[in-house]
């Protein structure tokens, strides 16, 4: 999974093919949780880039994009917003798909 390094970059990357960004941190117990398997999840939605975004490193995006949870996610297809997964809330495999699902229906 690609890591974000900047501002210029997230604003490429949202504008310019499918990306599902994972707003997430270091220090964020729910977000290891999710760790073992989104290996698994990449591979299987392949037609999305995922991109990890440290919600420390990022803070002022996060407040633009309304992310006051994590770990959250936001799908983009060329600068449009396809949907969210955005909570508190620890997330299960099964939830994060029926997102990514929910984004080409």
């Amino acid at each position: 999974m690609k890591k974000l390094e900047s501002m210029e970059q997230f604003e490429q990357l949202k504008n310019n093919g499918k990306h599902i960004f994972l707003f997430s941190a270091d220090w964020c117990p729910d977000c290891r949780v999710i760790e073992p398997f989104m290996p698994e999840v990449v591979e299987k939605y392949s037609d999305y880039e995922f991109v990890f975004v440290d919600r420390d490193k990022f803070i002022d995006l996060c407040k633009e994009l309304d992310i006051f949870g994590i770990p959250s996610f936001i799908g983009f297809e060329e600068g449009k917003e396809l949907g969210r997964f955005v909570s508190k809330e620890r997330k299960t495999k099964q939830e994060i798909e029926d997102f990514i699902q929910s984004l080409s229906a």
